[in-house]
């Protein structure tokens, strides 16, 4: 009977985070999928052959403004390095797309408090520096061509149909005639319900595991784990445990923000909610995606390289943000008690649910249903036999 009401506890914890967190997540799939439907991928890679600045700040822009999910944004990447973009520039996207998305600075001031919104946009670009250092390194062209090479095997993950469909719309006119057309309408609908279909397991596994944890897990092991009585290790143990902390959770970007929320008030520095919420492309489902599309040596280096540079920009956002006066002290973040109250949240889920339910609509009625089972059935399925047949 207890296991039951610790169950129920789990769900309800998780529940009312999905709630919060709602609007904020269809928002940012609905501009997502409105750029995907009007930027053409063709001019993307055009713009990405290299690793110079211009050309990382670009592909770090591309990445903002495109899905928040780490699932979706390697797939992308991966699509990218075989259409000819650097794979430092592939790097860069994948970074920013987790890190520097609109939805996930949202979440973050709902649940943790604007400071922490301030910590990714000043964190992620951090990273996405040191990467482009640290790859100038440690990528031999030797690795790159193999990586190459591998990636155009054609192996598929489970987001390949979607990351290898380019939906956008070609007519001529601006962006937002493109947009406004009939054509660009069922675009939009079709890339923000594939997003949807890819992610939704992720999102809804990892609110559950943030849920569980909230709800079992009590404060004093994380208190315990983070050094909390000690201020000077627990700022030097944060941002190097953090990561793996999240490695361990399995949870996709947006997901692990309701995790942070339950660690921070369990004592974990600043730096180490920044490293943590940053670590959602390391976690262990996408290593296993990694070595699929570019080989164990590539896999091995990119996690070394995304692990150093996590804990690195953790360190530099807890010492800037020391200095500047900025750094929160209350540990009061959202980690919700279950219920749903009637205040803005409620309103604003209510008014993009309708928007969910518009583009849902269109998408079925333009034929989306043989698209969603194109998107190889089940995500499970990490074989790709059924997948590769629709790319030529």
């Amino acid at each position: 009977m207890r296991a039951y009401h610790a169950l129920l506890h789990a769900l309800a914890v998780a529940g009312s985070m999905t709630w919060e967190i709602l609007w904020a997540l269809v928002l940012g799939f609905a501009l997502s999928a409105a750029v995907q439907a009007v930027v053409r991928r063709d001019a993307i890679t055009r713009l990405l052959g290299d690793d110079r600045p211009k050309t990382l700040a670009l592909a770090s822009g591309f990445g903002a403004a495109s899905s928040s999910c780490s699932y979706a944004a390697v797939a992308l990447a991966r699509s990218l390095v075989r259409k000819g973009a650097s794979f430092t520039a592939a790097m860069a996207f994948e970074i920013a797309s987790t890190n520097l998305v609109i939805e996930l600075g949202v979440i973050l001031a709902l649940l943790l408090g604007w400071q922490f919104t301030l910590a990714e946009f000043v964190g992620g670009p951090l990273m996405i520096v040191m990467i482009a250092l640290l790859f100038r390194v440690v990528l031999r062209p030797r690795l790159v061509e193999a990586a190459r090479a591998q990636a155009d095997l054609g192996v598929a993950g489970s987001m390949e149909g979607h990351a290898a469909m380019d939906m956008s719309v070609h007519d001529e006119g601006t962006v937002w005639q493109r947009l406004r057309s009939p054509a660009g309408f069922t675009s939009v609908a079709h890339v923000f319900v594939m997003e949807w279909a890819a992610v939704i397991r992720d999102i809804a596994i990892g609110l559950f595991v943030a849920g569980s944890v909230a709800a079992w897990v009590p404060e004093s092991f994380w208190q315990s784990l983070f050094f909390t009585d000690h201020p000077f290790w627990s700022k030097v143990w944060g941002p190097l445990l953090a990561p793996l902390v999240s490695v361990l959770s399995f949870v996709c970007s947006i997901g692990n923000v309701p995790l942070a929320a339950v660690l921070w008030n369990g004592g974990i520095s600043f730096g180490g909610v920044t490293s943590f919420i940053f670590a959602d492309l390391i976690i262990i489902p996408i290593l296993v995606i990694y070595r699929k599309y570019y080989g164990t040596r590539m896999m091995l280096v990119i996690l070394g390289s995304f692990y150093a540079t996590m804990v690195a920009a953790g360190y530099l956002v807890e010492m800037i943000f020391a200095v500047l006066h900025l750094t929160p002290t209350a540990r009061n973040a959202t980690v919700l008690e279950p219920g749903i109250s009637w205040n803005y949240t409620t309103f604003l889920d209510l008014a993009f649910l309708l928007v969910a339910a518009v583009l849902l609509w269109r998408f079925f009625r333009t034929g989306g249903r043989p698209m969603l089972a194109m998107m190889n059935g089940s995500p499970d399925d990490m074989s790709g036999e059924h997948a590769h047949h629709h790319h030529h």
